[in-house]
């Protein structure tokens, strides 16, 4: 692992960007942007059109290390290039935010009131394809819809099971159990997910690293027992259908939590906005998310 980029990550000041949009959820994330489905045909001209936003985003003046820590890829991306260099090349070298990849092949159906994640048959040959694409940290996903503590704990275990096989790897994982935040149980849910994230750090070595991404929660400074955990090098938040004003509202009430915003951070950018106009806009959303990340 680079100290000198985990240092960056453990004690820097700012946010993760999420642009890890993958398959599944792509086609809205253009439709936001305002480009339909009928502008593209198939998966290749889809990925073309959401890399060509993302290179944008990323090359604006306003995405800079200022304010931004790491950016989270979708594997799609880190295998194209902005301006002549690989994605992770490009996040580091010229703006000096770190590279995170998105690992997870979706969501398995719903069962015991969670989604496990699909099984990652490919894992090991993609860390090792990251790790030659100079990849920081990995991020998974699983969702938690309902209260059943057999369900969260599933969740949970496969969330570490995988996370340390890619900390053992060199890298950080980001370890994402979302809760639902339509879900009608949702502090219950998250009572039960605390418990078992922090039964588990219990049992890990000293020297294991581990980030958490987790939704915004109902009580406010929730996961403080997580951020004060020596195993965590960061907590960060998920704004999970929250609109940027009520994500930004909701972080501040959590002190050592900083944001990991998607739909929250791209919210309001279109493709028919003047260069102007869109790097404004953008700098207005990091600049907002930024301030929440450090209240």
């Amino acid at each position: 692992m680079n100290e000198k980029q985990y240092q960056r990550m453990a004690t820097g000041k700012g946010f993760i960007a999420a642009l890890d949009q993958s398959g599944g959820s792509t086609p809205k994330a253009l439709r936001l942007y305002g480009v339909p489905a009928e502008s593209y045909n198939g998966d290749d001209e889809m990925f073309d059109c959401v890399h060509k936003m993302r290179t944008r985003i990323i090359t604006s003046p306003a995405f800079t290390s200022e304010h931004i820590l790491g950016t989270i890829l979708f594997e799609n991306t880190m295998n194209r290039k902005i301006e002549g260099k690989l994605t992770a090349d490009y996040l580091w070298e010229e703006k000096g935010i770190l590279p995170i990849l998105k690992v997870d092949k979706g969501l398995a159906p719903e069962a015991d009131g969670v989604q496990v994640m699909k099984s990652i048959p490919q894992l090991d040959s993609t860390l090792k394809l990251a790790k030659e694409r100079h990849i920081f940290a990995t991020k998974m996903r699983s969702v938690i819809h309902d209260a059943n503590a057999e369900g969260i704990k599933k969740i949970v275990d496969q969330q570490f099971e995988i996370g340390l096989r890619i900390a053992a790897a060199g890298f950080v994982p980001i370890l994402e159990p979302e809760v639902d935040i339509k879900s009608t149980c949702k502090p219950e849910c998250e009572k039960i997910l605390k418990k078992e994230l922090l039964e588990h750090l219990a049992t890990l070595d000293d020297n294991v690293r581990i980030m958490f991404k987790l939704t915004l929660p109902s009580e406010d400074d929730f996961y403080a027992p997580l951020v004060a955990d020596t195993h965590v090098t960061r907590v960060v938040a998920l704004s999970g259908g929250y609109s940027r004003e009520e994500s930004n509202d909701l972080l501040t009430k959590n002190p050592g939590v900083i944001a990991s915003f998607s739909r929250a951070l791209t919210e309001g950018l279109t493709i028919d906005q003047t260069a102007d106009e869109f790097n404004i806009l953008l700098d207005e959303s990091i600049k907002s998310i930024y301030a929440a990340s450090i209240a």
